[in-house]
């Protein structure tokens, strides 16, 4: 093996993005969502880390600076990797964390200029309110808050929809199973 050099092995690995969120329900498993000013849907409370934060601290600030509230961020739900898209060139790695229950919106504030609304929804109409790729969070973090277990998402797709596919790229990307009859 040929030494490299500490600046150039780092400079030549993959960058991504990260992003961390917080999943809110109410008593009755309501999911809580926001609507942010700048896009066509609603989203769950976050946004992304910043450089030399944790992603569980990122979460609580998000939600301090977007909902004036001060978050107990619990455990991993879901981890979400997507890939590049769009006007974004790296991967995005999403963080959705449990933040627990509350049971109603008093106290909440829409702080700054970046939420319009703020509401619970049913799991079903919340996935419908949410991007194609984002939705199966839901689904996803409900099932790992009973399992206490976290669940690993590739483009929104679960991990058992996925297979690696080493003959239709040589670095084994992740691809759809084809359907089953």
């Amino acid at each position: 093996m040929t030494w490299t050099e500490p600046a150039t092995w780092y400079a030549n690995l993959a960058s991504f993005y990260a992003a961390a969120a917080a999943f809110i329900t109410d008593p009755d498993g309501n999911v809580l969502l926001v609507k942010p000013t700048y896009r066509d849907h609603w989203a769950f409370p976050g946004g992304y880390v910043d450089e030399g934060e944790y992603p569980h601290e990122a979460c609580a600030r998000e939600v301090r600076e977007e909902l004036g509230l001060t978050a107990e961020v619990g455990n991993l739900l879901v981890l979400d990797w997507a890939p590049p898209a769009g006007q974004r060139p790296h991967a995005l790695v999403s963080f959705t964390f449990d933040c627990g229950a509350i049971a109603n919106l008093d106290g909440v504030q829409l702080l700054g200029q970046e939420l319009e609304d703020i509401a619970f929804f049913s799991a079903e109409v919340a996935a419908h309110l949410l991007p194609g790729n984002v939705a199966p969070r839901i689904r996803s973090a409900l099932n790992a808050r009973h399992q206490n277990r976290p669940a690993y998402l590739a483009g929104g797709a679960t991990a058992s929809s996925l297979r690696l596919d080493a003959t239709a790229c040589p670095s084994a990307a992740l691809t759809q199973k084809p359907e089953t009859r």
